[in-house]
């Protein structure tokens, strides 16, 4: 099994970049794991202190549960992934049963910020793209499948996106093997890290 991880700020174009790399190897070939599926469930709190959480940051991720699991994937067991939604910051009920497979792409803003989980990955991407440009992708992302008005976003952007980019995601650019810029829309980038891939390949 070959464990990949690919990281970088919130809106650079991961999700595009997995894409581009699921279709270009054989179909079924690869499982991808968000990130996002291990948020610490907040379902509990009230609507204003939903508004305080702040997912940008490390302690915001249930690391030990996700070690787990892909530890429990390398040894061919299938695992009960979680389902975190947005809108309610709570863990639904339903689970997906992910089995193991010959790829797995751990995908999320904090990917390589856990040392632990850096361990386990191997190959580790980071996608960088202008701050500009990834503000504006976040600002059409929440608006329309988070439910939040353009205020509470520039609100959010400003409190937690923006200086936990840069003290906890921007600096574990250092320890990416490639660093994929102009996020999904790198072809060269991608066709080289999809490449290696395939020379990998169990």
């Amino acid at each position: 099994m070959l464990i990949i991880g690919i990281a970088g700020g919130s809106g650079s174009g991961k999700t595009t970049v997995v894409k581009k790399i699921v279709q270009a190897l054989r179909k079924g070939a690869v499982t991808v794991i968000p990130q996002d599926a291990y948020y610490y469930d907040n379902g509990h709190l009230t609507k204003e202190e939903k508004l305080k959480i702040n997912f940008d940051h490390p302690n915001s991720i249930e690391w030990d549960l996700l070690n787990h699991h892909l530890d429990q994937l390398k040894n061919g067991n299938s695992i009960p992934m979680p389902n975190y939604d947005y809108v309610s910051c709570a863990r639904l009920e339903k689970v997906d049963i992910i089995e193991p497979n010959k790829v797995v792409i751990v995908e999320g803003i904090l990917v390589l910020s856990n040392e632990e989980l850096r361990k386990r990955l191997d190959i580790k991407l980071f996608v960088s793209i202008d701050s500009d440009e990834r503000l504006m992708r976040i600002i059409q992302r929440d608006t329309v499948s988070r439910g939040r008005s353009i205020d509470d976003v520039l609100l959010h952007y400003n409190k937690f996106v923006k200086p936990m980019h840069l003290q906890f995601i921007e600096p574990t650019k250092l320890h990416a093997d490639v660093i994929i810029p102009q996020g999904g829309e790198n072809k060269v980038a991608i066709e080289m890290v999809v490449s290696r891939i395939k020379m990998n390949l169990p």
